[in-house]
């Protein structure tokens, strides 16, 4: 079996952050390829979506404890870290692109930070997704951790919603 978890905060707040962008990839894997509606399950504090051979799941632990939840559903699928491919955003990739990587540090992003910690390795498949304004981080006017929290602009959605079948073919090829 493999995991698939979107990072992300829960809460009508947070929707269409760019701290969401993997709530929303993997919303898409979800109702595109027919997984189950989403379940909330209480032991995992995530919500979870199945199919025959891959499990997806959105942590409710908010971004900075998702290591908590990504632990928990490890540790009951009896899965290992080369199980698992997380989607996240990424502030040091511009809106519109995005990388694959394995086995690299968290490069600052919390989530990841909190995934390292609690299931003790970086070896794991992230599929990092940019939310940095085009003209970069100079241009930013406000803190990174606040800036992940605003919305994108409709002209940034797009953008998103262009590397979106992209990513989902990358996903099928990793899985």
């Amino acid at each position: 079996m493999k995991l698939v978890i979107g990072l992300g905060n829960p809460g009508e707040q947070y929707k269409d952050t760019r701290h969401n962008v993997g709530f929303e990839i993997i919303e898409k894997i979800r109702s595109d390829w027919n997984f189950s509606q989403w379940e909330f399950n209480k032991k995992f504090d995530a919500e979870i979506s199945k199919s025959d051979n891959v499990l997806l799941a959105r942590p409710q632990t908010f971004m900075n404890l998702s290591g908590e939840a990504v632990q928990a559903i490890l540790t009951f699928y009896k899965l290992t870290s080369e199980d698992i491919i997380v989607i996240h955003d990424d502030l040091d990739i511009a809106v519109g692109n995005y990388k694959i990587s394995k086995n690299v540090s968290s490069a600052g992003h919390n989530g990841i930070d909190s995934i390292i910690e609690n299931i003790g390795t970086q070896d794991f498949t992230r599929i990092r997704i940019g939310v940095e304004m085009e003209a970069g981080r100079q241009a930013r006017q406000i803190p990174g951790e606040d800036f992940v929290l605003q919305k994108f602009t409709e002209e940034e959605l797009e953008k998103i919603k262009k590397i979106s079948d992209d990513i989902l073919n990358e996903i099928k090829k990793l899985l």
